[in-house]
């Protein structure tokens, strides 16, 4: 299962991190993920790494922006937002896939959590 949160109402230009609690079952290896969905728009892939984080990857309009990380000790992936714009308003979700790699389309992960919303204003 994952629990997702950390989301809320911020301003453009300020920062924010989401965190997402893991307690999965069976295989203690596992890729991370975050997608978001705003309203009327399809799924989206944010960011995603690898079940030790050596390896991360960025959807393009959030690349240099934010950035994930996890704790392996804690069973927690981060996703640290900066320069937050109002495009960026979407409710965020984590994913996990059982498996060494990532990637960036949805139907990869089969583990999702209840997702939090963000929204950015002007």
């Amino acid at each position: 299962q994952l629990q997702a949160s950390g989301g809320g109402l911020v301003q453009a230009g300020d920062s924010l991190r989401l965190s997402c609690a893991a307690s999965v079952r069976g295989s203690s290896v596992y890729a991370m993920a975050w997608f978001r969905q705003a309203p009327g728009k399809e799924r989206e892939f944010v960011a995603a790494c690898t079940w030790n984080g050596g390896r991360t990857d960025y959807g393009d309009s959030v690349k240099g922006r934010f950035a994930i990380s996890r704790d392996i000790a804690k069973n927690t992936v981060y996703l640290q937002m900066n320069s937050l714009k109002p495009e960026d308003t979407a409710v965020y979700y984590c994913a996990s896939r059982a498996a060494l790699t990532i990637v960036r389309n949805r139907s990869g992960y089969n583990n999702w959590g209840q997702g939090t919303l963000v929204t950015v204003s002007s």
